[in-house]
């Protein structure tokens, strides 16, 4: 055989390999689920403005295991807007999600994890922020882009009514979470949520405290133009922080410090997006939205240090890109390989239901 065709052929066989190496989990199963909320977690930590956001479904998931009895996890979930404003310390397992009609906002990530002696680490993600409007209604409430003039002018005269009421304290605005308007017989009816945080003013200016101990909270105003009410919930930073495995950690959780809008609002949307993109080392390794499906046999596995899969999960169709194929090419220690027919069209078509996507725990 010439040196070119045994490269082929070499590299047609270090491909095979691949494919068989990449377990297929069922979405719901522990350990994957584990990973979706590590991956929620430390999305909800990469941005300062805006909400917290819940797992609402893992859509997919592959696991690439490696000789050294550690692996690779590529996960597509399914996140949505929670009330809880990001620098309020309640764990987001306490937070209500927003409901379809109030205009829920999804994210939809691709995250890659690194699971090493048994820890989890995010490594890379791309998401993608989106409002569901497939369930408005004539005459709801209606999603206001952040800079919308008119609605950051109810804004600033709620939280002057604010300060006019509060005695000895006076807050200043951090962030702008959202901001709705209804048409009513009496006009435009505002709903606007904001941040404040506690500020030292002399001579009618005022500067917000950037100190972890400065009060702080959630406002939300409602009314017409020059009536609004407001009604505002202060942060405790008193709240233990809980992990995914619902355990207290020992220290409670501070808050960030004030990152406060400079040079006015600018966001032409209604909502604040999560971070698009992080990729420092994994490039090329997160799947397109959009990826081709082909059918991948499934070994079983036997897992020495954690369990990487649901033993009970049966073989079934898969979606793998070019690039995945290429980083697993190592023949993992922990896999126990057998021979796996390919389905024919006789098959029991129950044998071929996919492990993903899995429940839906919102809607």
């Amino acid at each position: 055989m010439n040196p070119l065709g045994f490269t082929l052929v070499l590299g047609l066989l270090v491909g095979i390999q691949a494919q068989i190496n990449v377990l297929r989990p069922l979405c719901d199963s522990p350990d994957v689920e584990e990973a979706a909320l590590v991956a929620r977690d430390f999305l909800n930590n990469q941005h300062n403005h805006g909400y917290k956001y819940a797992l609402n479904r893992i859509d997919d998931v592959k696991i690439l295991p490696t000789p050294d009895g550690n692996s690779t996890y590529f996960l597509d979930i399914e996140l949505l807007e929670t009330d809880c404003h990001v620098m309020d310390p309640t764990p987001v397992a306490n937070c209500s999600v927003r409901p379809k009609l109030l205009t829920a906002i999804e994210g939809d990530c691709d995250v890659v994890l690194k699971k090493v002696n048994g820890t989890l680490t995010v490594a890379a993600f791309k998401c993608k922020t989106e409002e569901s409007t497939e369930d408005l209604c004539l005459g709801c409430p209606t999603l206001l882009p952040l800079n919308h003039t008119a609605a950051l002018d109810f804004v600033h005269a709620s939280l002057t009514k604010l300060n006019n009421v509060t005695e000895n304290l006076t807050y200043a605005l951090v962030d702008v979470g959202r901001m709705s308007s209804q048409v009513v017989s009496g006009g435009a009816l505002y709903t606007v949520e904001y941040v404040v945080v506690e500020a030292n003013c002399l001579n009618e200016t005022c500067t917000p405290l950037n100190d972890t101990m400065a009060a702080r909270g959630i406002c939300t105003a409602k009314g017409f133009h020059a009536e609004p009410t407001v009604n505002c919930k202060m942060f405790s930073y008193l709240i233990p922080l809980v992990d995914s495995n619902s355990t207290v950690a020992a220290e409670p959780a501070l808050p960030p410090l004030v990152h406060v809008h400079s040079g006015g609002i600018k966001h032409g949307r209604g909502h604040h997006k999560l971070t698009a993109l992080h990729d420092p080392h994994m490039s090329g390794l997160l799947s397109a939205e959009s990826e081709s499906a082909e059918t991948v046999p499934v070994a079983p596995t036997v897992q020495v240090n954690a369990a990487v899969a649901d033993p009970s999960s049966a073989p079934a169709t898969s979606s793998s890109s070019a690039s995945d194929d290429s980083a697993s090419a190592e023949v993992p220690l922990s896999v126990v390989k057998r021979a796996v027919e390919a389905p024919t069209a006789q098959a029991d078509p129950v044998a071929l239901v996919p492990p993903c996507p899995g429940k839906i725990r919102f809607f």
